[in-house]
């Protein structure tokens, strides 16, 4: 049985992508990374999922203190009401600097550790905000640096990224969940971090667009009036 390590934010495609490896058959355990967001809606999202699947969790913390997020910094505004080609116009506010390469770094290291041959991640390059480290060549570039930086690359062995969701559309994405039986009301998505979600952030309206194209309903936001993206 192949062993992976899925890094898991507790959001739609982080928990879908755990989902997909547990149907592969992989003896998988999660890492959720705080990395000092302003609220942890995911976190306590990431823990009940694991909870209900029964698999090792790890939670660390790597505070990054120098901000240059909105996900980081409360006087740095959270992007609000864009459409589909607003989003892919710029990198957004919400970019975090280098934050895939911190989470593959850290799952790496928890990988060669246990013994793990995969490091599965959520990221999507379609439907998705525009994020410069969630895009094909990047996770090639990155494969290739575990390649030569580790011990099981050395020898032979190197650590394998997968990324299932990479370019599936969020319709897809969701639609796969349904099939893999995701606890989809259990996963949390907004930025903004309140007690329901807001509807209006880009991580909102982008999960609004995948459950509208499905034809489903978010379990998330059933009472939220929803604004598909267009």
């Amino acid at each position: 049985m192949k062993k992976a390590v899925c890094l898991l934010s507790g959001g739609l495609d982080s928990t879908t992508a755990l989902y997909w490896t547990k149907s592969q058959g992989c003896d998988v355990s999660a890492l959720t990374i705080h990395y000092g967001q302003l609220h942890e809606c995911e976190i306590e999202a990431a823990k009940t999922i694991c909870r209900g699947l029964e698999i090792p969790h790890q939670i660390i913390s790597v505070p990054m203190p120098w901000g240059g997020s909105a996900l980081l910094d409360k006087d740095i505004p959270i992007p609000i009401d864009r459409d589909a080609a607003q989003m892919g116009q710029d990198i957004p506010a919400t970019y975090v600097p280098a934050r895939n390469t911190v989470f593959l770094s850290l799952a790496a290291s928890y990988s060669e550790a246990i013994g793990a041959e995969v490091i599965v991640i959520g990221a999507n390059a379609l439907d998705y905000s525009g994020y410069p480290d969630c895009r094909p060549e990047y996770f090639e570039s990155f494969t290739e640096t575990l390649k030569r930086g580790t011990r099981s690359g050395a020898e032979g062995r190197p650590i394998q990224i997968e990324a299932p969701l990479l370019r599936m559309t969020k319709k897809e994405i969701v639609l796969l969940a349904q099939s893999l039986k995701v606890p989809l009301e259990k996963t949390w998505s907004c930025y903004l971090g309140k007690e329901r979600p807001c509807g209006v952030c880009d991580s909102c309206r982008l999960r609004q667009k995948g459950f509208g194209g499905a034809g489903l309903e978010d379990p998330q936001i059933s009472d939220v009036s929803a604004r598909i993206l267009s």
